[in-house]
């Protein structure tokens, strides 16, 4: 059973994407959350038509996208917390890194960056997913705050 997908489904598609699903996945899930609608013809060609005037605005996108990452790999992250030795007195998480991009001038949602939890004082990454096609490994340094 052909299915054009309505909005992004975890191991499935994205948005627009035109998938093969067993006729129970589809008619018993799928259809009836809204996740997607039946492929027929007509269907298609106007999923053809929405597509050609999605692409220009998608372009600008990804490349508003991919200028925000250069500017987000020039960034020298430094995070202070306070550590007793080389463990931190609680953790830094992606809303930390959020906060300190946001001072920096690139307010990223913390939904978008996937660190980890950070526990010890040392260099680390973190995957910073601007747009599906612009994916960033931003690096960052945990120092101990000075009482």
């Amino acid at each position: 059973m052909e299915l054009i997908l309505k909005q992004d489904v975890q191991n499935l598609g994205f948005k627009d994407d035109i998938v093969t699903v067993k006729p129970g996945y589809g008619r018993n899930f799928l259809i009836p959350q809204g996740f997607a609608v039946l492929a027929t013809p007509s269907a298609k060609k106007v999923l053809a038509e929405n597509l050609k005037q999605k692409a220009h605005k998608e372009a600008k996108i990804v490349a508003d996208a991919k200028a925000k990452a250069e500017a987000i790999k020039a960034l020298d992250i430094k995070i202070t917390a306070k550590a007793g030795g080389e463990k931190l007195f609680g953790s830094v998480t992606n809303a930390d890194i959020a906060q300190v991009l946001e001072k920096n001038g690139q307010a990223i949602e913390k939904k978008f960056i996937t660190s980890g939890v950070v526990k010890r004082i040392g260099k680390y990454t973190a995957t910073v997913r601007l747009h599906r096609e612009v994916i960033v490994e931003l690096p960052f340094e945990i120092i101990a705050e000075q009482a």
